[in-house]
């Protein structure tokens, strides 16, 4: 079935696909949406910890579903396995309107100074692709701000004396430190850390006519009862609909870009149900995720694009990275847990591009979220404690409330060899290849949590901890839902995909605005950095479409 054409084709309506609709809508353009998910908010998926984001146990509440979607996974012993999306290996972000922004923890981190001119600052380590961003911060401040104010951050400019320097404070004040965040505050000071509140794109007041956070502890993993959690889905996407310029379409599952000639896109193909339609268009923004992404560019080759759209020199799906998260945790006899969602409320980045000897990148340090019972129970175990049982039982109920856990997403080195690529072998539930996902983290990765972990145990050991612990990132390839880098931006078309405003190198009409285009992922949290991004690309290909 073939429909009337559009101006654009958004494929994806998560962190940035929603705000390239929304901008190109505002531009007067018409906008076809497509998102594969459904459109799922608290009154669909509740307080469910076995069917949250983070415990998958009962499956994905916010998607991919086990029906349709499939990959392989290929561990460092060179096995491959199938795998589905509610298995780790799997790699999986949220599939529904919104995209991960609609369960997501939240933080609204900008990226530093340094995080965009990695290779400058510290060359390139052997076995790494680390490159400079062919931006500088001080291009994308203006629309980190723009993010900060159109979706709705809270935060307090100037408390992180770190920060790259921004032009407006954040339109909401911080979320109030909890008790645990008190506790960890009062530490930090002693230690001479500069401690501060972490930005959240949460209200803290009412903003843009939705109530301020209920401190809700059931919050990463989850959709807002209230409506506080500024996801995309309720923030941008309803005012590109409002328009009346973008047509959003859920339950659609694109299968390929179908090009007119050798450079130039004319339509999209997808599937709504089994259905499959056409819709031609005069430009396609890919905001698909950093492993489905490449998976469209790869099924939409075409004899000028054997290897897929983009991938001339074999750079689409390389150098995937998400974040080495390292961590530890502490008992404490007196209790700190006061129930107050998001309770990720407190950081450090005093070791942020501040570490000794031959270390490279960082991290912040942070409080984390709550963890609920079952997830606690499983991951919040010290070494020599009973997993199961009755001493097991008695663990937990002394020391749920009576423990603290900090947290670290290290900025890892690029590789070329951690990528993701079609896997004809294996087909969903469309017949189409999906893909294998495959490689290793630099070991780099892991001498920075090493000596992060070190600090967090100071940290805990200061606020008054008995007892601490750590964990370390795995060696095999990262991914999940910090996923980025598959297909970096650039201005050499020999060692990059897409160029400074996110258009695919050797195409006219074609853009990719996700967390793929990321060079490196930096140490923090990449949903405000995806977002700047998707505000900068919007401006670009608005010009380039001719609209005033």
């Amino acid at each position: 079935m073939k429909l009337s054409p559009v101006d654009v084709v958004v494929v994806g309506a998560g962190a940035a696909g929603g705000i390239v609709a929304e901008q190109l809508s505002l531009a007067g353009l018409h906008v076809a949406l497509l998102e594969r998910g459904p459109r799922l908010g608290f009154a669909q998926t509740r307080h469910d910890e076995l069917y949250s984001q983070r415990t998958t146990v009962l499956g994905n509440a916010f998607g991919p579903d086990d029906t349709h979607y499939v990959r392989l996974a290929e561990g460092l012993d060179g096995k491959t396995r199938r795998v589905l999306p509610s298995e780790g290996a799997y790699n999986n972000i949220a599939a529904c309107v919104g995209g991960g922004t609609t369960s997501y923890g939240a933080m609204a981190w900008r990226f530093m100074e340094r995080d965009f001119r990695m290779k400058s600052t510290y060359g390139t380590p052997p076995g790494s692709t680390l490159e400079d961003w062919p931006i500088a911060y001080s291009g994308l401040e203006p629309f980190y701000t723009k993010a900060e104010w159109e979706i709705g951050v809270s935060g307090k400019g100037g408390a992180n004396p770190f920060e790259a320097p921004r032009s407006k404070d954040y339109p909401m004040p911080a979320l109030p430190y909890n008790t645990e965040a008190g506790v960890l505050d009062k530490a930090a000071q002693r230690l001479g850390w500069h401690a501060f509140p972490i930005p959240m794109a949460i209200n803290s007041i009412t903003y843009q006519k939705r109530p301020a956070c209920i401190a809700c502890p059931h919050c990463v993993g989850y959709a807002c009862e209230v409506n506080a959690k500024n996801s995309t889905a309720v923030t941008v996407i309803p005012r590109a609909v409002a328009t009346g310029n973008c047509d959003l379409r859920i339950g659609c599952q694109a299968k390929r870009i179908v090009m007119a000639n050798g450079s130039r896109a004319a339509s999209v193909e997808y599937f709504q149900g089994q259905t499959l339609v056409e819709q031609p268009c005069r430009a396609v923004v890919v905001s698909c995720s950093a492993t489905e992404t490449p998976r469209l560019l790869f099924q939409s080759a075409t004899q000028f694009h054997p290897h897929g759209l983009g991938n001339r020199n074999d750079w689409v799906g390389r150098n995937l990275q998400g974040h080495a998260y390292c961590g530890a945790d502490g008992l404490f006899e007196n209790e700190l847990f006061d129930g107050l969602g998001p309770a990720a409320r407190i950081a450090s980045c005093r070791f942020s591009h501040r570490l000794p000897g031959g270390l490279k990148g960082g991290a912040l340090m942070g409080n984390e979220f709550i963890r609920e019972p079952y997830l606690f129970a499983r991951s919040a175990i010290p070494p020599g404690a009973p997993r199961w049982g009755a001493e097991h039982k008695r663990y937990v109920q002394r020391y749920y409330k009576r423990s603290v856990s900090l947290r670290g997403p290290v900025q890892e080195m690029p590789v070329f060899e951690s990528r993701v690529r079609l896997a004809p072998e294996l087909t969903d539930f469309w017949g189409m290849p999906t893909v294998k996902i495959s490689g290793h983290r630099h070991p780099l990765d892991r001498d920075v949590a090493r000596f992060l972990v070190a600090r967090m145990q100071e940290w805990l050991t200061e606020a008054g901890a008995s007892r601490t612990w750590t964990s370390l990132p795995g060696e095999g390839v990262s991914g999940g839902q910090h996923q980025a880098g598959t297909c970096r931006m650039g201005n050499d078309p020999k060692t990059s995909v897409v160029d400074a405003n996110c258009r695919i190198h050797d195409l006219d009409n074609v853009w990719v605005v996700d967390g793929s285009v990321h060079v490196n992922n930096g140490g923090f949290n990449p949903s405000l950095t995806i977002q700047a991004i998707a505000y900068l690309a919007s401006t670009r290909i608005a010009s380039a479409l001719r609209v005033p």
